[in-house]
């Protein structure tokens, strides 16, 4: 079972399946949570995802409406979000796995939103969100 934590450790979580899926989000917004060119993430079904510590410390954002940014109190590591567009997911920043995902990103999501300074978009993966 994937495990994955927040970078001071106080935020534990484990989901039953492997990662199945890999977006790369270039908006502004997954930009400025993430501090870099743009956010992993990875759908987890919310039945499958189970938070092993750290419920005290786990915080959210209403980045937008119906949107929620989940990190840690602590650290300030972003741990997973969640949408009311899709109740039956969580989406996961990889950043916060404890070990490799095990695959390739599998889309860029408004690769024309990206960063002047951000390299994406060379590598063949479909494109999503630019039309």
């Amino acid at each position: 079972m994937p495990t994955g934590s927040c970078l001071c450790g106080t935020i534990r979580y484990q989901f039953d399946q492997p990662v199945s899926r890999i977006g790369l989000c270039h908006c502004q917004m997954c930009r400025k949570a993430s501090g870099t060119a743009f956010a992993a993430n990875a759908p987890v079904p919310r039945s499958e995802f189970r938070l092993l510590a750290g419920a005290e410390a786990l915080k959210a954002y209403a980045s937008s409406p119906g949107k929620q940014r989940w990190f840690c109190s602590n650290c300030g590591s972003p741990v997973y979000s969640e949408s009311a567009r899709y109740p039956d997911l969580v989406r996961i920043r990889l950043g916060s796995l404890d070990a490799p995902a095990g695959r390739r990103p599998d889309y860029h999501y408004l690769l024309s939103a990206k960063a002047d300074w951000d390299l994406s978009g060379d590598d063949g993966l479909p494109r999503f969100g630019d039309d």
